[in-house]
């Protein structure tokens, strides 16, 4: 089998050498022209990213969709999502990084299950009144404070401020993508979601994601449909239609080389399937959508 390199750069995680810390780090803007090359190019991060924007102009991309910047906006990005900027411009705000290995201590546990961090709606930006703005602009100011003092409670401090933030951001994404308490099902209907994401390339099959989940094809099929509507085999077809859309906009691939990437041995098996699920061929879609934003 052909094995394609990776078409979508992944940028690493950047340790902030200042301070030492390799797993997290804060950055403030007062108007300066935040430009890197790198990022006027499509990508993926490796890591987390959240945004506050006080003020700043321009749009950028997250996948498929343009975001005009907004003033009092906060944006925020997984490690699977494509990502470009279409130009510098002067910027008012904080960004933060951080990584799964971040995540992973024991003090970070609980913050892997905010829906901030699960995502599950698959959002970018989160609208802020300027009450949400003075809350968010006052905790990421105490996070800038402990990240530039180190010592030995300075780990402790920024997950105890992160996790403020964070629980305040994920109140304002159930409000805003309408998130209701999930029950056993809607949690199934997401540990579904999440398995698609790391394994959609190679399996393709609702029975190989019900061995995972250690249930039957059957209640999982059975759950998945009465919980989003959908079959549990459309969830897997639209990962992957999701993933072509965007190395067929992204990229200059082949359309072999990305039928490979998706875990398809058959390119033309590849073509008859992303038609079937769109109405276009991949090279009709190509033509089109790069017709479409030049």
């Amino acid at each position: 089998m052909l094995k394609s390199p990776q078409p979508v750069p992944t940028y690493p995680f950047e340790r902030d050498e200042a301070v030492g810390n390799s797993a997290f780090t804060i950055t403030r803007s007062e108007g300066g022209l935040v430009y890197e090359e790198d990022l006027l190019k499509p990508h993926r991060k490796a890591y987390y990213l959240l945004v506050f924007v006080k003020h700043n102009s321009g749009r950028h991309w997250a996948d498929m969709t343009a975001y005009e910047h907004v003033d009092n906006t906060f944006y925020f990005t997984t490690p699977h999502q494509v990502l470009v900027k279409e130009e510098p411009t002067p910027f008012w705000g904080s960004y933060l990084t951080f990584t799964n290995e971040f995540l992973a201590l024991q003090q970070n546990a609980a913050l892997r299950e905010l829906p901030i961090i699960q995502n599950p709606y698959n959002g970018h930006e989160l609208r802020l009144t300027a009450a949400d703005a003075a809350f968010v602009e006052d905790t990421l100011d105490k996070i800038q404070g402990e990240y530039t003092r180190p010592g030995e409670w300075q780990h402790r401090m920024l997950s105890a401020h992160l996790a403020v933030l964070l629980t305040y951001l994920s109140r304002l994404y159930t409000q805003q993508f309408a998130a209701d308490e999930p029950s056993a099902e809607k949690l199934l209907l997401k540990t579904y979601q999440a398995k698609i994401e790391e394994c959609y390339r190679e399996l393709h099959e609702v029975g190989a994601y019900a061995s995972l989940l250690h249930i039957s094809a059957g209640h999982l099929s059975e759950v998945v449909k009465a919980q989003s509507g959908k079959s549990a085999i459309k969830h897997i077809h639209e990962r992957l239609v999701l993933e072509a859309r965007r190395l067929l906009f992204y990229t200059t691939y082949s359309l072999k080389e990305i039928a490979f990437d998706l875990g398809f041995a058959d390119a033309s098996y590849f073509n008859r399937f992303f038609k079937r699920e769109t109405g276009v061929t991949p090279a009709e879609y190509r033509a089109t959508i790069r017709e479409m934003y030049q």
